[in-house]
């Protein structure tokens, strides 16, 4: 009787500790495919170092107005463009999602998609 008691205490805890480590390993693989996705929505993201991308952010987010935020864009932009000339790689000319990106999506006028779906008023 006390091994039957003993071996399903032990079997409770292999199973407690299984899905400790099962929802640990989710949340690993969630933290990762969230930094993959941010530095997929930032332009040349694969030719700028950790810190290049972290300032970028920060530039991003200090901007005040929906221009602003265009205008670091852009010159983002360029100096990618230049960076990957100089490396021999092709960027496309927009990254991708970017329309419905920028300035999450607000002020930003109609991009691919916006608007639809909502019958057209009339």
């Amino acid at each position: 009787m006390k091994q039957i008691v003993f071996l399903s205490m032990l079997a409770t805890c292999l199973l407690f500790w299984a899905g400790v480590s099962l929802a640990e390993q989710t949340a690993l693989q969630e933290t990762t495919q969230t930094q993959v996705q941010q530095q997929q929505q930032i332009y040349g993201s694969q030719l700028m170092t950790q810190q290049e991308r972290m300032e970028f952010r920060a530039k991003m987010r200090a901007a005040k107005t929906a221009e602003e935020r265009q205008k670091i864009r852009e010159e983002h932009h360029a100096q990618m463009q230049e960076r990957a000339k100089e490396k021999g790689v092709t960027l496309p000319d927009v990254a991708p999602g970017q329309g419905m990106m920028r300035g999450s999506g607000m002020g930003q006028g109609m991009g691919p998609g916006m608007g639809m779906g909502r019958g057209g008023g009339k």
